[in-house]
């Protein structure tokens, strides 16, 4: 008896964002696996995948956006379905990480909700995690197997080389990203400065924006960070750029939450444009903002899944950046 050792690539994806899953589908060169789900009345999710998936090597994306329990536990029945099923290789593509900003304990009994996910991706049958720009490197280090952590660094390079005049100052909105605005400065040979803020210790999504340090008059200034969730620290710092004398004001960041009133703050900021992947869906009040921009992600996953599947190295792909 011989048996042919000829690897099989499946990519699955969860009800979160089809369009990415689909755009990646395309590049590869491949159909998207069959999937069958339903909700019971209680709201229980059942999965049933309609092809073997025996000895192949699967990937399950899936962004974690809202509702945000829903899918990831949609996920994670996938990747228990396909490791019952016999898949050779299981990988979580998670674009957008749940529970990200949980990394640390802030306050005595606090859980790290962020160490709690990826425990909970590893035993849902998960050998090996694909994510885009967390929230902390260091999500990396509470996960036991292989993770890919991915970067938006090329896509956005590509997009400010081409549409933002100079000169150019890279702005952190708080002091926790200097060094993300220090490695984009670096490729651009910009200005970095930062927002020295007060985020209130008892309410979510309070901030408070204090002064501006760095040079921003008479410069093109580019807000950037991870994630914009309620918007509230751009805006607030986009007002301050703006009294320091900044000629436009981008707001650049991976992955865009928006959760409300994100809409409203950032049509009442000075904002000159939003920028942001599509690591998730738009919610449909942000797709009506006049000045959003949407770059895929998907050429980075598809290259970054491709070289997974072949074995191959996938930091060459982002210049080393993806740490």
């Amino acid at each position: 008896m011989e048996a042919k050792n000829r690897k099989r690539f499946m990519l699955f994806t969860g009800s979160a964002n089809p369009a990415l899953a689909d755009e990646v589908a395309e590049l590869l060169g491949v159909e998207l696996g069959k999937v069958s789900r339903k909700v019971f009345a209680n709201g229980e999710i059942s999965i049933s995948f309609q092809e073997s998936v025996r000895g192949a090597d699967c990937f399950v994306m899936q962004s974690h956006s809202d509702p945000i329990n829903f899918h990831v536990m949609e996920q994670f029945i996938m990747m228990d379905a396909l490791e019952r099923a016999s898949a050779k290789r299981i990988t979580a593509v998670v674009p957008f990480y749940g529970y990200s900003r949980q990394d640390k304990k802030g306050r005595p009994r606090e859980p790290i909700t962020a160490r709690l996910m990826g425990d909970l991706l590893l035993a849902s049958g998960a050998d090996r995690i694909v994510s885009v720009d967390l929230h902390s490197s260091q999500i990396q280090g509470f996960i036991r197997k292989p993770f890919d952590h991915i970067t938006a660094l090329p896509t956005f390079l590509d997009y400010i080389g081409e549409a933002v005049d100079r000169p150019l100052t890279m702005v952190s909105p708080d002091t926790g990203r200097v060094k993300l605005a220090s490695r984009y400065a670096r490729r651009l040979d910009a200005e970095v400065a930062f927002v020295h803020k007060r985020r209130s210790a008892n309410e979510a999504n309070v901030v408070a924006a204090l002064q501006v340090v760095g040079d921003v008059r008479e410069r093109h200034c580019i807000l950037i960070d991870d994630m914009i969730d309620s918007a509230g620290t751009v805006a607030a710092a986009a007002e301050l750029l703006r009294e320091g004398g900044a000629l436009s004001i981008r707001v650049m960041a991976t992955h865009g939450v928006f959760s409300p009133p994100a809409a409203d703050r950032l049509k009442n900021a000075p904002i000159d444009e939003v920028v942001v992947t599509n690591t998730l869906p738009m919610p449909a009040d942000i797709r009506d903002l006049p000045n959003l921009k949407v770059l895929s992600i998907a050429p980075s996953l598809s290259a970054t899944l491709r070289a997974i599947f072949k074995d191959k190295s996938v930091s060459s792909i982002f210049m080393g950046e993806n740490v």
